[in-house]
């Protein structure tokens, strides 16, 4: 399977923007050097595994585990996966409709009877996303949460008195808290803490050995120590948190290749019935189950896809099941780095347009011209309505958000950055003269204050 599949890649040419096609004559390599520049810059340290048809073709493990005792990481390296760990609870959820324990029109209610308005919320509204209760993550307090061993119902009793967003069923953003609940509603229907129902459920069935549900009581295995970025290139140890305090969306432990178990587990009847697993990948819906899903232009193919991000780690995996194509990349470095890499990756297997990523280690002079400056954002920033500063301090450059967080920006070329806590592209905008009018953030416009 490797070497057709290495014949078949070596033949496919690639084109990249601003460059002509290029023949890959070994693409394990090609795969490397495409995540190189992230490993060599203390972007990405974690396990990478790329498969096709159940098979791995490409895995490599890069960094260290535990800087401090100078432990490298392998693919068999566990690394706590954050929003991804959406994919096990929904599983899960979904094991349990399949014994009949469950229907996804079951209300919150059946379960939970004094939840507000818990006869209006169904299981289907908690899987995806599209529930309406208060978001747990929003909260002034919710630092002070991770700082404390919680359970289910912990969790769900900070938020469940609050005012609701909206009504049940449109989706506008993640929903941590409904997987809070889906954890409480799953221990509650499989008779067990939340922990030990996803290993019977989901990890035990499909051989997960080295995965697991981090609840500050259960024993688990060993995982990757998590680091953060420190300035422009450095990293440092990042803050301890209790992983209990994540319990359902985003507290579990993995390993990429049990990842692949579990995606491949998907596809077993006898593990899901199809017409659950046509729900799950449903593309009538952007967001839910634990899946982003998209009739992809970039691809021509359906794509799925999920990541996460939480102190310590970064996450990412990509499917594109008419390829059966897999996509894994794991890492114990906070930068959203992962979601890229894993798209990225997939683009050159299947011979599809891509930028490999281009990372400078000194800002161009110029793009310093005007700095300091102050950026206006409008209602439906990440921030609603933020003003961040753009700054540099002995050459290096960074935007300095409300409330005083600061994202370090990796120079790209003039005037264009990544920012590196976020991964997302950052560009200063001037006219004609070098004077800055704006700031391009992702995909929003800050004007000039």
């Amino acid at each position: 399977m490797l070497r057709r599949f290495l014949g078949l890649l070596a033949l496919v040419s690639l084109s990249t923007t601003g460059s002509a096609a290029v023949v890959l004559a070994d693409p394990i390599a090609a795969i490397d050097r495409d995540i190189r520049p992230y490993a060599d810059t203390r972007n990405f340290s974690g396990a990478v595994l790329v498969a096709r048809g159940g098979k791995s073709v490409f895995g490599k493990a890069y960094g260290f585990a535990d800087r401090e005792k100078g432990i490298l990481n392998q693919l068999g390296t566990r690394f706590y996966v954050a929003s991804m760990s959406m994919q096990f609870t929904a599983a899960a959820a979904l094991r349990l409709i399949n014994a009949g324990k469950l229907e996804l029109d079951t209300s919150v209610s059946a379960v939970v009877p004094d939840y507000p308005n818990g006869q209006n919320i169904t299981i289907r509204h908690l899987l995806t996303q599209t529930s309406g209760i208060a978001n747990i993550n929003d909260q002034p307090d919710y630092n002070e949460v991770l700082k404390q061993a919680q359970t289910p119902l912990s969790l769900v009793n900070r938020v469940r008195d609050l005012p609701p967003k909206r009504p049940p069923g449109t989706y506008e953003r993640e929903e941590h808290s409904a997987y809070n609940l889906l954890a409480l509603i799953i221990e509650r229907k499989a008779g067990v803490p939340f922990a030990q129902a996803v290993r019977r459920l989901v990890f035990q069935p499909l051989g997960m050995n080295d995965s697991g549900i981090d609840d500050d009581r259960t024993p688990r295995r060993s995982v990757a120590i998590g680091y953060q970025p420190k300035g422009v290139y450095e990293i440092e140890p990042a803050p301890v948190i209790h992983w209990s305090a994540k319990t359902g969306n985003a507290s579990a432990y993995t390993t990429v290749g049990d990842e692949l178990k579990f995606v491949e587990g998907l596809f077993n009847p006898r593990f899901l019935r199809p017409n659950l697993r046509e729900t799950m990948f449903d593309l009538g819906a952007r967001v839910g189950y634990g899946w982003f899903k998209s009739d992809s232009k970039r691809f021509g193919q359906p794509v799925y896809s999920m990541n996460g991000r939480a102190p310590g780690f970064a996450s990412a995996v990509v499917y594109v099941p008419e390829e059966r194509l897999f996509v894994a990349a794991f890492s114990n470095i906070y930068a959203s780095v992962p979601a890229d890499m894993v798209s990225d990756i997939a683009a050159l297997v299947l011979g599809k347009e891509r930028e490999p990523a281009s990372l400078q280690t000194r800002v161009a002079p110029e793009s310093l011209a005007g700095l300091p400056a102050r950026f206006q954002f409008s209602p439906d920033f990440y921030q609603p309505s933020a003003v961040v500063r753009v700054s540099e301090t002995n050459g290096e450059v960074s935007l300095q958000w409300p409330g005083g967080v600061i994202s370090a920006l990796i120079p790209v070329n003039r005037d264009r950055f990544i920012d590196r806590s976020y991964w997302v592209p950052v560009e200063l905008i001037r006219d004609g003269s070098g004077k800055i009018l704006a700031l391009k953030y992702d995909r929003f416009t800050g004007q000039f204050l």
